[in-house]
């Protein structure tokens, strides 16, 4: 039923679609639709689109399912637009209803390993992904920062012990959490003013589509002055040291509710907040009852500020602290607050699903999200054929979750993967073969059909079906961006190594073949979609290259014609990559550093910028070391390469029993990181080529790299 009135939403769907569609998208009507869920309905007749929906998020939707069914074409992170539709088909009546209420998004890590550094641009752009795909309930941690300024000098700190305390831009997510603080910084106050705005801006229209965001709130976490006036506890984090005050000290609760007040009038709020207290810390005290005393107090403190303020809790503790988060304690924190009062996000539900075994968190709503990719490693792979039939298990359970989510570290990887998770928000997916052969028309269009479902096929057969084998944090993920050391032995290596080809690589290389053989008759293709898919499968190959050279080097004690065999397989990588701005490390530091207001600035932003995807922390600390690696051209020609030349030097010794040999690695090591941080990738990188070509005369080099004892069948 259509209502009388234009929807309110009306508008900025209609910007999205004219950046969606260009001219064509003067034909497309949006109307109101009365509905008790989210619901949409389009026709097409004439060259005129008609869409009636209940909110803006669900036309959004709309108006992506027509294009997905009816003109062929979908919009993902890295579709050039506007597409190239010079009318709209006819279209007969068509229904959509969404499987559940919200759909949830983003991870605070993503904040800082995706987006630390981007500007109105890439947020609208962003945005009209989100719409599109039917999220409602985003993380808004842009600008929180100026929040926080806020609140802290209405508690009486000064603007310098501020923003020492809230550290380096590059790293504020991990501030929010409260893992660290006064790390890689000082921030300016340019940058609080900026971001301040820019947050506002995305909340706005993010609101503009009807999504209800969701807003950091206090986890305890307070810089040491206002720790050592009460009741505090010391807390550790990857090296880290942060205080926590005691839910009992009397500051605890003003405090959180001096942040939500500072955030609602700077950002203004939908009720939803989002605060993760313990995160990867054990609590301060052992107590069982200490966890719900801590709940208590937060939401105490957000409804001093909001009345109806309603928590959102990630459950990453509950599986990554599992020894210590029993049934029982998970329990008595979760019983602290009421049923209608928290959310809670079932943080990597595909890998380590929660809900059943708290029973689906005791009444609260929950979310069932997919996590899979740490610190945005650029490896392809996932466990495509587990994702349809984990949501349907949840959604089919007496408590259903309330939403489907993307709780990545990192978004601009594995797009199938995310792609499929965000359909079932709407969509059942009964066939994942039917499924994937339609998204691989919509995503290149139907000129190549043929040729590139059967890339695909080879794809699904293997980085995209593991088989159970788990995709974790600190899982080895190849030698390219792993540290160098001698302590990990052959038969150790030998076993990573073989651990990570659990498929055929020549189906690998078949698929690969597959895609550049298509970039190579339509290289128009390749600037979109293609080039990304193109690039990552063959990061996925030549990884595996460069882990089967990188033991033929241990077993010939470091001849030096396979040492140089190894190391040439970086610098090749590193051509290829850089033939794609996104997959080059200048493209990073330079958005980075576009933020800079003066020289210091400048030096700040570009130390996060190199730090948090090398070192992490400080370059004598192995705990995050290589966490973020990227494979990006230069760093794995430069960075990684010059590392593992380091390695391939002292191999002689270290076999030998020489037991200085490890020791001084690592020294080495450490001043090749200091170099880095200092100056940056090789200013010589190379400039951008064809990758057609390039993706080509890899195949023709390390086609056959593969072979025994490596290659087998399942």
């Amino acid at each position: 039923m259509l209502s009388g009135e234009g929807p309110p939403w009306a508008e900025t769907v209609r910007g999205l679609a004219r950046r969606v569609l260009g001219p064509v998208a003067e034909s497309v009507r949006f109307a109101a639709r009365d509905g008790d869920g989210r619901e949409y309905a389009y026709e097409a007749a004439g060259g005129v689109l008609a869409i009636s929906a209940t909110d803006g998020v669900s036309a959004s939707v709309a108006l992506h399912h027509y294009l997905r069914e009816r003109c062929g074409t979908s919009v993902g992170w890295d579709t050039v637009l506007p597409l190239a539709l010079t009318s709209l088909p006819d279209a007969p009546p068509r229904q959509g209803a969404a499987r559940v209420r919200e759909g949830y998004y983003f991870n605070f890590c993503t904040f800082s390993y995706t987006m630390p550094y981007w500007d109105w641009a890439d947020w609208e752009r962003e945005i009209d992904w989100m719409a599109l795909h039917g999220i409602t309930m985003p993380l808004a941690v842009t600008g929180h920062e100026a929040a926080l300024h806020a609140a802290y000098t209405a508690i009486g700190l000064d603007d310098r012990r501020i923003r020492s305390f809230l550290g380096g831009p590059g790293y504020l997510p991990f501030q929010f959490m409260g893992c660290l603080d006064g790390f890689a910084g000082p921030l300016s106050s340019s940058w609080i003013e900026s971001h301040r705005e820019l947050g506002a801006r995305i909340l706005d229209r993010e609101r503009a589509f009807g999504m209800t965001p969701v807003l950091p709130a206090f986890t305890g976490h307070v810089p040491s002055e206002l720790a050592s006036t009460g009741r505090a506890g010391r807390r550790l984090w990857q090296g880290f040291e942060t205080w926590v005050l005691d839910p009992a000290d009397p500051l605890y609760e003003p405090i959180g509710a001096e942040i939500a007040r500072a955030q609602i009038k700077l950002f203004g709020t939908d009720h939803l907040y989002a605060a993760d207290p313990f995160i990867e810390m054990i609590p301060i005290d052992a107590d069982p009852a200490f966890p719900g005393a801590v709940a208590a107090a937060t939401l105490a403190g957000l409804q001093a500020a909001d009345p109806d303020a309603v928590w959102l809790m990630q459950a990453w503790p509950f599986s990554y602290q599992r020894e210590f988060w029993s049934e029982d304690r998970v329990n008595a924190f979760l019983d602290a607050i009421p049923d209608g009062r928290m959310i809670v996000a079932d943080l990597w539900a595909e890998h380590d699903p929660l809900w059943g075994r708290f029973q689906e968190f005791s009444g609260k709503p929950w979310l069932w999200c997919a996590l899979l990719n740490f610190g945005g490693r650029t490896d392809p792979g996932a466990d495509l054929r587990g994702v349809p039939a984990g949501i349907d298990a949840a959604l089919a359970a007496p408590s259903p979750p309330a939403g489907l989510g993307l709780s990545m570290e990192a978004t601009r990887n594995n797009p199938v993967f995310f792609e499929l998770v965000a359909d079932q928000i709407w969509n059942e997916v009964p066939d994942l073969d039917a499924w994937l052969d339609a998204f691989v028309t919509q995503r290149y269009g139907a000129r190549w059909t043929a040729e590139l479902r059967a890339a695909w096929r080879g794809l699904l057969e293997t980085v995209y079906d593991p088989r159970g084998l788990p995709i974790l944090p600190q899982a080895f993920e190849g030698v390219i961006t792993a540290a160098p050391s001698y302590e990990r032995g052959p038969a150790e290596l030998r076993a990573d190594v073989a651990g990570l080809l659990w498929y055929r690589p020549q189906a690998l290389a078949t698929a690969w073949e597959q895609l550049i053989e298509v970039a190579e008759r339509d290289p128009g293709l390749a600037a979109g979609p293609l080039g990304h898919d193109l690039v990552e499968t063959g990061i996925a190959y030549l990884a595996r290259v460069a882990d089967r050279l990188c033991l033929d080097v241990l077993d010939s004690a470091g001849n030096p014609e396979r040492v140089d065999r190894f190391l040439r397989v970086f610098e090749d990588l590193d051509r290829m990559l850089a033939c794609r701005p996104e997959y080059t490390f200048r493209h990073w530091e330079a958005k980075a550093v576009s933020w800079a207001g003066d020289p210091d600035e400048r030096a700040v932003l570009r130390d996060n910028a190199r730090r948090i995807i090398t070192v992490w922390g400080t370059s004598d600390s192995p705990l995050l070391d290589d966490y973020a690696g990227r494979h990006w051209a230069g760093l794995v020609g430069g960075y990684y390469r010059d590392r593992w030349e380091l390695w391939a030097r002292g191999l002689a010794r270290a076999l030998a029993g020489d037991p200085g040999a490890e020791a001084e690695l690592r020294e080495r090591l450490r001043e090749r990181a200091e170099l880095f941080l200092r100056e940056g990738p090789d200013p010589a990188a190379p400039e951008p080529g064809d990758l057609a070509a390039e993706s080509r005369r890899l195949l023709t080099a390390y086609a056959g790299s593969l072979a025994q004892p490596y290659e087998h069948d399942r």
